[in-house]
């Protein structure tokens, strides 16, 4: 198996990017979804994918059964929703109709691929096609399932090595849903596999959902207590959730397993800075740089003097 590279720099990745995409996200010069409402619908799309999932089993689904949902957008523009239909074609692979106008906004349908259906799965699912349509100025109106015969992943020891490739593949798609739920799939066939709590975490956060991304990182480490990417990438999740003894923690567990990586005390200078450790951080950037991290240089020259 492959885990993702991904080491999270808080100066440069914040909170996954969240932040740098939406500044993205506002420059362009009439929004239909704003990020506002991004923001405020955030949370009543995590409880929409709940409500969907409680209806689906009323209708007889049974846990982790193959389902295939339909779905729809909704924008001002139909240049945007045909970015966002061949984004979703050769990217996810998905079956695209031709976007439409109805009742004054364009209108956009499509048919996912099947993937195994419980609760988290679905709310992951979900929450990636509304952040890829907020990212296409877009918003997803609606989606479902039908319950039909029961079909199951296969979930054989063999198969592990099988569900990880398609996650990283579904990943390297940025299908950031589906990814999830592939290493969510190994975790049921091997639920001490640590890489893929990790790689699965990565993917957690990338959909703003980092108080369960933290849960992925604490299992990963209590099964590999010296598994340094997930050190450093939780250290710098803490840190962007305010916990700043936890981070250093972490980054000090991390520096005993690799003392001569530059970027672990590049993020430990970011934090003692946020600590309001002046002294320390600069330290850390020095060091950072000795080490080869000349970005670490732009802080120096701002807080170093």
């Amino acid at each position: 198996m492959k885990t993702i590279t991904y080491i999270l720099t808080i100066s440069i990745l914040i909170s996954c990017q969240t932040k740098s995409q939406k500044q993205n996200d506002l420059k362009m010069e009439s929004r239909f979804f704003t990020t506002q409402e991004f923001d405020d619908n955030f949370g009543k799309e995590m409880v929409s994918s709940q409500d969907v999932y409680e209806n689906m089993k009323k209708n007889g689904l049974q846990e982790y059964q193959y389902c295939q949902f339909d779905f729809d957008y909704i924008s001002d523009s139909k240049e945007k929703l045909d970015s966002l239909r061949e984004f979703l074609i050769e990217q996810y692979g998905y079956e695209m109709k031709e976007t439409k106008k109805v009742d004054g906004n364009w209108n956009l349908w499509g048919n996912a691929t099947k993937f195994p259906v419980d609760s988290d799965n679905i709310l992951y699912w979900a929450l990636d096609l509304y952040l890829k349509g907020f990212r296409f100025d877009c918003k997803l109106n609606g989606y479902g399932a039908v319950v039909d015969k029961p079909e199951y992943p296969d979930l054989d020891t063999s198969k592990a090595d099988y569900f990880f490739d398609e996650a990283m593949r579904a990943y390297n798609n940025q299908n950031t849903g589906l990814a999830i739920i592939h290493w969510s799939t190994v975790l049921k066939i091997d639920p001490k596999d640590p890489n893929s709590y990790y790689s699965r975490a990565i993917a957690k956060n990338e959909l703003y959902t980092w108080k369960a991304a933290l849960k992925d990182y604490d299992k990963a480490i209590e099964l590999a207590p010296k598994f340094f990417d997930a050190l450093v990438n939780r250290g710098a999740t803490r840190d962007e959730s305010g916990d700043y003894k936890g981070a250093i923690d972490d980054y000090n567990k991390a520096i005993e397993i690799k003392p001569d990586n530059a970027m672990t005390y590049f993020n430990r200078g970011n934090t003692k800075l946020n600590m309001g450790d002046k002294t320390g951080a600069c330290s850390d950037w020095t060091k950072a740089k000795e080490l080869g991290a000349e970005y670490a240089d732009e802080r120096i020259k701002e807080h170093c003097k």
